[in-house]
């Protein structure tokens, strides 16, 4: 069993930046692809960003693609997701997933196993 938990949500301007991490333990992390997803009030859950188990191959939504960036550092069992240029419409509660990697990349909600407890980002404009 993977635990996830998130940290590093906050309050920012719009045009900032926020970090988040996310510490997984219980599992093997070098074995599970990462992504994290978001959710907005009333709204369903979204896809933002995943990387694969080594770090070789990232995918981003279209709606952060140059401003998001996810890394992981395997010795750490940590996933990270920096926030440059943030938006109002960034505000969401962003949640962090694993998933064990077969090698087929998956984007979508369902495909992933574990989720953490969630950690909320607020974009004042």
């Amino acid at each position: 069993q993977v635990r996830l938990v998130e940290s590093g949500g906050g309050l920012a301007q719009a045009g900032g930046s926020l970090s988040l991490s996310c510490a997984a333990s219980g599992g093997t992390f070098s074995n599970y692809a990462m992504a994290w997803f978001r959710q907005a009030p009333g709204k369903d859950r979204e896809f933002v960003a995943t990387i694969r188990w080594s770090g070789s191959r990232r995918y981003y939504a279209d709606s952060v693609k140059g401003r998001f960036t996810i890394s992981r550092d395997n010795t750490k069992s940590t996933v990270y997701l920096q926030m440059n240029s943030l938006k109002p419409e960034d505000t969401a509660v962003y949640y962090c997933a694993a998933r064990y990697d077969s090698g087929i990349v998956k984007l979508t909600e369902s495909d992933f196993s574990y989720w953490g407890q969630g950690t909320q980002v607020t974009v004042s404009s």
